[in-house]
């Protein structure tokens, strides 16, 4: 078994599993893996992903702040690779978050801010125009997961071809959640060029 020397080696590449005990039809159904990542979801792929690049054009360097308004796991993939690259990381969270989430964010060493999850977009305290003001307040450098194609690009580098390599090729459908449309998007990318016939299928809840 492989060694690694840092967490960041350990995001991605995760084991595909065939179900096999329900019954699926006239279908073989996977499942990625993707909680087997470090910080136990799909969005450690976006947090090394937005991190890197910004690195590699130059917006940042260690010592800086990053900002980021999430809702979800994106925090922690991004803690993870701030953590592991001397970054300091400001999240800016709904307060309805779980506690959980949050001494886990503060654990892993990002500074937590608060606020109102019961207001729209364009209110000075909903979570990404907050942490936009926050951003531009600091000097600090603001991901912006929603906005920031390096979020897609981590996908189409990483999670797409893993599947395809997986199977064989051997893909019909896809079905995935959404949130900041970061996984959809860059796996259309990917698929168009590589299996065009492939459908990718989208859960999303009611309203």
């Amino acid at each position: 078994m492989k060694v690694y020397t840092s967490v960041l080696d350990m995001v991605g590449r995760t084991p595909m599993l065939e179900v096999t005990q329900f019954d699926t039809g006239v279908c073989r159904l996977f499942l990625k893996l993707e909680l087997n990542n470090p910080g136990g979801s799909i969005k450690d792929r976006i947090g090394v992903s937005m991190i890197e690049e910004a690195e590699r054009r130059g917006d940042i360097s260690p010592g800086d702040t990053i900002v980021e308004a999430t809702a979800g796991n994106t925090g922690l993939g991004l803690a993870l690779a701030a953590a592991r690259k001397g970054y300091h990381l400001v999240l800016v969270l709904p307060d309805k978050m779980s506690q959980e989430k949050i001494f886990n964010l503060r654990a892993m060493g990002a500074e937590v801010i608060l606020t109102r999850s019961d207001v729209g977009r364009g209110h000075p305290e909903y979570y990404q125009d907050l942490g936009r003001s926050i951003a531009a307040e600091r000097k600090a450098y603001f991901i912006n997961q929603f906005g920031n194609a390096d979020n897609p690009l981590a996908h189409e580098r990483t999670t797409a071809p893993e599947i395809l390599e997986q199977l064989d090729g051997k893909v019909d459908a896809i079905v995935l959640g959404v949130g900041s449309s970061g996984t959809v998007s860059g796996m259309t990318r990917y698929f168009r060029a590589h299996a065009p016939d492939l459908k990718l299928i989208l859960a999303d809840p009611d309203g």
